[in-house]
């Protein structure tokens, strides 16, 4: 069975009502399988997991779009995590048997819909890049929405879809293709953002730490705690347990405990690095998070890889 997945994370982690719509949307198409949903309210975002035929999953991410452009004003949008649209990245991910080429095809044309049918302005990103300067979604989303608008008066940054400039409520979209990714937390005991900023700058492999990982440190201001927010760009490369372990190290050298990690989405089960949900601290976490685990109970047999 040919399998895409799509990952897409929209500005809205706080009106739950919001974000039921958002996922309804999704469910709309009977032909795709609502995987998991995910918010969080102090990065005010949404991670939607869904999966089927290419076809079924292209008119999903449509419909996801279209109501997050008529729901989601960024306006008015406030949290910790960079972004610069309402639908902020739609990534698309071959599973099983499934080519990256075809992820990239529909990639590519989801993106011009989406400029089509919504003026929203779309970069690529990933295997999906038509620029070099684009294949890192962080290049793109560098200084959020205000930074983006800034850069797009600069011919170089025009968008590979749709207007010049971003919409009046809804920003711009990253779409792409790429492997399987994990998004990976670790929050620890101290109110201190510098400190979660340093031992991300060391985690991250463009701090010469980790390979395939990307890090940031957030202050979670309701809970009074800061946070390492990371995406694992191939657990093949280095697993979860790698990640945790450096994380606990470097802040144990700084005198700092770790209170939790947590998975945002799903896992597949080798990203684990053979360690039990309780070794890596794991909040909230069970085996319906396993990323095999969904795809069997849905119908949709195929086995989770990395490119």
């Amino acid at each position: 069975m040919n399998v895409i997945e799509c990952v897409p994370n929209v500005s809205e982690g706080r009106r739950l009502d919001c974000v039921g719509r958002l996922a309804a949307a999704v469910e709309s198409v009977a032909a795709v399988q609502l995987l998991d949903r995910s918010s969080d309210a102090a990065h005010n975002r949404s991670v939607f997991t869904f999966a089927g035929s290419a076809a079924a999953v292209e008119e999903a991410a449509l419909a996801l779009v279209a109501r997050a452009v008529m729901e989601i004003d960024l306006r008015t949008h406030r949290g910790v995590h960079p972004r610069l649209g309402a639908a902020d990245v739609v990534p698309f991910v071959p599973l099983g048997e499934a080519t990256m080429g075809t992820a990239v095809e529909l990639a590519r044309h989801v993106g011009r819909e989406i400029a089509a049918r919504f003026a929203v302005p779309v970069y690529l990103y990933g295997e999906a890049a038509t620029r070099a300067a684009r294949t890192r979604l962080e290049d793109i989303r560098r200084g959020g929405l205000e930074g983006l608008n800034a850069r797009m008066r600069d011919a170089a940054w025009a968008p590979d879809y749709g207007p010049g400039a971003p919409h009046p409520t809804a920003g711009a979209t990253v779409v792409g293709a790429r492997g399987v990714l994990v998004a990976y937390n670790v929050n620890l005991a101290t109110d201190r953002l510098s400190e979660a900023r340093a031992i991300a700058r060391t985690v991250r492999e463009s701090g010469g730490g980790l390979p395939s990982v990307k890090a940031m440190g957030v202050a979670l201001e309701e809970r009074g705690i800061v946070q390492v927010s990371m995406n694992l760009t191939d657990y093949n490369v280095t697993s979860v347990a790698q990640v945790f372990d450096a994380v606990s190290a470097e802040a144990a050298r700084r005198g700092i405990g770790v209170l939790e990690s947590e998975i945002v989405g799903l896992v597949p089960r080798a990203a684990l690095g053979g360690r039990t949900p309780a070794a890596l601290r794991l909040a909230r976490f069970g085996e319906p998070q396993i990323l095999e685990r969904r795809l069997a109970d849905s119908g949709l047999a195929d086995a989770p890889r990395s490119e």
